[in-house]
């Protein structure tokens, strides 16, 4: 990467990248832009485990790794999970994505659907395809935000969806980090920005918006070369009119850093 500035704004796994990028000769600028906070309501997963028996679910989509250990974390400590694996046992489990199956066979759940690559909303959707969902109940386990989009396909088809809380996005209680990377892109010196979750834009620009320089951080990044984890970021930046010089194919960690050395090392 020859000495090249690479702003990462991962937080959970900031530090790992931050070594690879220095392993690569790049110079990491680390300004983690997201928190993931426990938004797990004991009251309410036991409510909605009790009332499965008289009103059971059709469909059980399980959306993230991080989301669905929390919830079985919390039914271990309420005493339910036996209770609530039988109750997924009468339903048709989709895990969207590797992650997220993982835990549930962690747990011993069969799994009767995967989303396919790259594990995006239409994959859940298309997996769903010929499934009768009208009148159904189908349980959603909601990552940081609401999937609106599944939701709202989910319901269009006759279902009643309802969101399970696990955790949610937040902003980081420390935001210099992000004041400091809107600085050096202005500077013009961060030569590459890689975004890993649509939330970590949404919460740069509000820093931006508190200092009154939005436009000039569209601005800025669109001069430097910017990196997307996969189409879910990539739309959230094209929607602020940034443009994406790279994406991973598929959307992970690994295959990011491989286009990103490539290219910074040409």
């Amino acid at each position: 990467m020859q000495g090249k500035t690479v702003a990462l704004l991962e937080s959970r796994l900031g530090a790992q990248l931050a070594e690879l990028i220095t392993r690569h000769g790049g110079i990491p600028l680390h300004a983690p832009a997201l928190a993931e906070e426990v938004d797990v309501d004991d009251a309410f997963i036991g409510g909605f485990i009790a009332e499965l028996e008289s009103r059971p679910a059709k469909l059980a989509i399980f959306q993230t790794a991080v989301g669905t250990r929390a919830l079985f974390e919390t039914t271990d400590r309420l005493g339910l999970t036996g209770k609530f694996a039988a109750a997924l046992s009468q339903m048709q489990v989709l895990a969207r994505g590797p992650k997220p199956g993982g835990v549930l066979r962690q747990r011993g759940i069969r799994i009767d659907l995967n989303a396919a690559d790259p594990f995006t909303s239409e994959e859940i959707l298309a997996a769903l395809v010929g499934m009768p969902l009208a009148g159904e109940r189908v349980l959603v386990q909601r990552y940081g935000a609401t999937n609106e989009k599944l939701d709202r396909a989910l319901e269009e088809r006759g279902a009643a969806v309802l969101e399970i809380p696990t955790y949610r996005w937040a902003m980081p209680r420390d935001t210099a980090p992000m004041r400091r990377l809107i600085e050096e892109l202005a500077r013009g010196t961060v030569d590459a920005a890689v975004f890993t979750n649509a939330a970590q834009l949404e919460n740069l620009f509000a820093v931006a918006r508190e200092n009154g320089c939005e436009q000039a951080l569209a601005a800025d990044l669109n001069r430097t070369l910017v990196a997307s984890i996969g189409p879910v970021c990539s739309a959230a930046l094209v929607r602020h009119g940034i443009g994406v010089a790279l994406e991973a194919h598929p959307p992970k960690l690994g295959p990011l850093i491989n286009l990103l050395v490539e290219r910074l090392s040409r």
